[in-house]
């Protein structure tokens, strides 16, 4: 990757201060669409480490590489790449923009020490904007937003900002005005420097004089982007209030102390696809994107010695497990042994990473952004150090953990019974590099389930099974657990005899089964007196009335009974246990069918998280899903958004997500817990057990 000079326009380039030499990671986040690959692209190309720009039309760019990302059109795992720029190393995360794959950004986030968001003129992406900034400010990490399309919007910036402004918590501060030309964006005014410039296709910009027009609209627009600076400087701020010219030094200082402590998002723009406002980016990142020293604190990285935190986890088909890791201080060579929470760990191979390419490199230094080999007991997430007492207490930083229930699962099972082993292999591998799928083995259906963030994360993984593993699997939507309950009593008496020969088989029991409240589960107990039935066959009696229990006359689990052995008899020679646990099962058979059986199915309480304009529509869903409302309100720390609880039927939210998705642009997403078992009668209750494969009640 080559060195590359960005030409003497700009300011007269300062010291980025200590530990300039290390190398500085950077996120590029932003909405589904909104061009961040692009971006990354243009990077690549600006700074030498690519000959030439691709496109995602062409399928050639380093990010978005792997089969599935290409099939797509869209990021679906975070790529990464390295590059020079005026003497400082960069590390570039280009992370997913799509909802159903944010857990990849949030992941790398607690590693990196800026991020740029990418955005766009385009009013329907604001609360996935939204959404990106608020995991951004919740971790405190310093941003910068990237306006893309410049050449593609229909109106003027500061129009544009003030419509994003509300997804913010900061100020967006404009860093820079553009210059039109026939309604084109040609150029822009460096709002810092006070300097103009010329765009050139996928070229640097040229200086040029700023015309009176021009000079104006810099005047107005630089004395706003000092006032907000002045919030935080009292100095700058009497010299504004004096009419006194401040000092470049202090503007220049000011941005990087606020941008770095997070108070303002400085927003620049340009076109990543014709590789415009590339360098007045990078210049930014040069200047204003923090250390990792001030990365060290925010992760709990205190000590001296070698400390780092795993980003990200991928299984290689030829190279075993890479673990991508930022080291936070020290430094780590190929044999080191680490130590984590599970124990310690010998580094097998020290990688720098390109894309889809990893390739040896010597120690890694502080700063750097490497995959480490073979680590095979280290999660994503994880904190690595040569010595445990420096291992911090938590894995997040900022207590700003964020649990990815499932929002959407499938059953899934080998296609051939044979491959069985091999896919449980590839599935504790496909969670292990995405932690926000997660894996269940049912216990009331025997299913493995998968569970994901949506329809395309799920799809995803099944095309990552086929492509990286070889396997073809069989997708089921998975079973509900649907329950029984009786709604009258009854006395039932079960006997069992049987002779064929020697000693016969012999047990007489009497049962009587009674309702419990809801809930209650199963109670079983005996008033046996005299020894009508002996006590060493009591146990087996309620083993026999367990094992009817899990299938009921309408074929699911008995539930919210009470069961008490009131009599019976036996033989002194052909009673058994097997002959008691047979009588017990056939008195509960023959009572259960006389008790009015009843299905229940069961039923979350569901807290929906969406933008306030689509609460109308949300209510509109859960109502017709058989869902009751419970209410709703303004979400917690969230402008714009709104917290609904409901209560709806399990069976009825298999696919809500997919609706609920598409009544949001994208954006809606719910948690959910049982809450109890409620009764299903009628038309509900026959489509269920049609569903279920059982008889109609």
């Amino acid at each position: 990757m080559a060195q590359v000079s960005s030409g003497g326009n700009d300011h007269t380039d300062r010291a980025a201060g200590a530990g300039a030499s290390e190398t500085r990671c950077i996120a590029l986040v932003g909405p589904f669409g909104s061009g961040k690959t692009t971006l990354l692209e243009a990077i690549l190309k600006r700074t030498g480490a690519i000959a030439r720009q691709g496109s995602a039309g062409e399928g050639n760019m380093v990010g978005d590489a792997g089969p599935e990302a290409r099939s797509h059109g869209m990021s679906v795992e975070t790529n990464f790449a390295e590059t020079d720029f005026m003497g400082d190393r960069f590390s570039f995360a280009d992370c997913p923009g799509s909802v159903e794959f944010l857990a990849e950004m949030e992941h790398v986030l607690p590693g990196v020490d800026l991020a740029v968001v990418v955005a766009e003129d385009d009013p329907r992406k604001l609360p996935a904007l939204q959404l990106i900034l608020k995991s951004l400010e919740t971790r405190a990490i310093p941003r910068v937003l990237f306006l893309n399309k410049i050449d593609k919007g229909s109106r003027g910036v500061r129009e544009v900002l003030e419509s994003l402004q509300p997804a913010s918590s900061v100020p967006l501060v404009l860093r820079q005005l553009p210059i039109w030309e026939e309604g084109k964006a040609t150029g822009f005014i460096d709002l810092a420097l006070e300097r103009a410039h010329v765009y050139h296709e996928r070229e640097e910009s040229t200086l040029v004089d700023m015309s009176d027009g021009d000079r104006a609209r810099e005047l107005s627009a630089r004395f706003t982007m000092l006032e907000t600076l002045a919030d935080h400087d009292d100095a700058l701020m009497e010299a504004l209030l004096e009419d006194i010219a401040p000092d470049p030094e202090l503007v220049f200082g000011d941005l990087v102390r606020e941008v770095r402590e997070g108070q303002i998002c400085p927003v620049f723009f340009g076109s990543a696809e014709h590789g415009n406002g590339i360098g007045r980016l990078l210049k930014a990142l040069r200047h204003e994107a923090p250390h990792v020293d001030r990365l060290r604190p925010r992760l709990e990285a205190t000590g001296d010695g070698t400390q780092l935190r795993v980003m990200k986890t991928l299984h290689t088909l030829h190279g075993g497990k890479l673990s991508i890791a930022r080291v936070l201080s020290g430094s780590v060579a190929d044999g080191d042994v680490l130590q984590h929470r599970g124990g310690d760990a010998r580094v097998s191979g020290v990688y720098c990473l390109f894309g889809q390419q990893a390739v040896k490199k010597a120690p890694a230094a502080a700063g750097d952004l490497v995959g480490l080999g073979r680590l095979d007991q280290v999660q994503t997430s994880e904190a690595l150090a040569d010595d445990k007492s420096f291992l911090p207490e938590r894995t997040q930083a900022n207590g700003a953990e964020q649990s990815f229930e499932p929002v959407l699962s499938i059953a899934v099972t080998a296609a051939r019974s044979q491959d069985e082993v091999r896919l449980s292999s590839a599935l504790a591998k496909l969670v292990e590099e995405d932690p926000s799928l997660h894996l269940e083995q049912s216990q009331n259906s025997g299913e493995t389930r998968l569970g994901g963030q949506g329809e395309m994360h799920l799809r995803v993984a099944q095309e990552r099974l086929a492509g990286k593993y070889g396997l073809t699997i069989n997708v089921d939507a998975p079973q509900v657990p649907y329950a029984e309950t009786i709604r009258q009593e009854t006395s039932v008496r079960g006997r069992h005899k049987k002779q064929s020969g020697g000693h016969g088989q012999f047990g007489d029991v009497a049962l009587t089964i009674r309702q419990l409240p809801r809930g209650e589960g199963v109670a079983f107990s005996d008033q046996i007196t005299g020894g009508v039935v002996p006590k060493q066959y009591i146990p087996s009696v309620r083993d026999g009335v367990l094992e009817a229990l899990q299938c009921g006359p309408l074929g699911f689990p008995v539930v919210d009974l009470a069961v008490c052995l009131t009599d019976g008899s036996y033989h002194s020679v052909d009673s058994s246990d097997q002959a008691f646990r047979m009588a017990a099962i056939m008195a509960m058979r023959e009572g259960l069918e006389s008790c009015k059986p009843v299905l229940l199915e069961p039923v979350r309480k569901v807290t929906l998280f969406c933008p306030s304009d689509t609460t109308a529509r949300i209510n509109a869903i859960v109502a017709s899903r058989r869902g009751q409302i419970l209410g709703y309100d303004a979400r917690p720390g969230w402008a714009g958004w709104d917290e609904v609880d409901a209560l709806i039927p399990e069976v009825e939210i298999g696919d809500l997500i997919v609706e609920l998705r598409s009544a949001t642009a994208g954006v809606a997403s719910y948690r959910s817990v049982f809450d109890h078992m409620a009764e299903l009668s009628g038309k509900a209750a026959d489509l269920a057990l049609r569903r279920a494969g059982k008889k109609a009640a």
